[in-house]
């Protein structure tokens, strides 16, 4: 079972931006569609984007639209979350996760093997 660590999070300033990652460890990362959530302070866990297999389809929360990139690159065993235009709505703990072929990409339950999570606070 591949096992999942997220870098990158912080504090800006509105209108900066990060790139998130998530490190992949164990088996084979590029047989598992992976995706991006985040959980707001207060609130629950919500989708933000997803790749699938060989990064041949991308899908993103409308709130993120045009500003996030999700991308991958199985050389590495890496998924980026590149988040540009940060609003202070963005802040939240950020978890990167893998799943198989099977379920919906937005739905946190199809998703069976989590990272610890990193922490992005967006400043107005």
């Amino acid at each position: 079972q591949v096992q999942l660590v997220e870098f990158g999070g912080g504090a800006v300033q509105a209108g900066a931006s990060l790139r998130l990652s998530c490190a992949a460890s164990g088996q084979t990362f590029s047989n598992y569609e992976m995706g991006w959530f985040r959980q707001p302070p207060g609130k629950g866990q919500e989708f933000v984007a997803a790749i699938t297999w060989r990064g041949r389809s991308t899908f993103y929360r409308d709130s993120v639209k045009g500003r996030f990139t999700i991308s991958r690159d199985d050389a590495k065993d890496t998924v980026y979350l590149q988040m540009n235009s940060l609003k202070p709505e963005d802040t939240a703990i950020y978890y990167c996760a893998a799943k198989d072929y099977s379920g919906d990409f937005s739905r946190p339950g199809d998703y069976a093997i989590w990272g610890q999570g990193t922490q992005v606070t967006v400043a107005s």
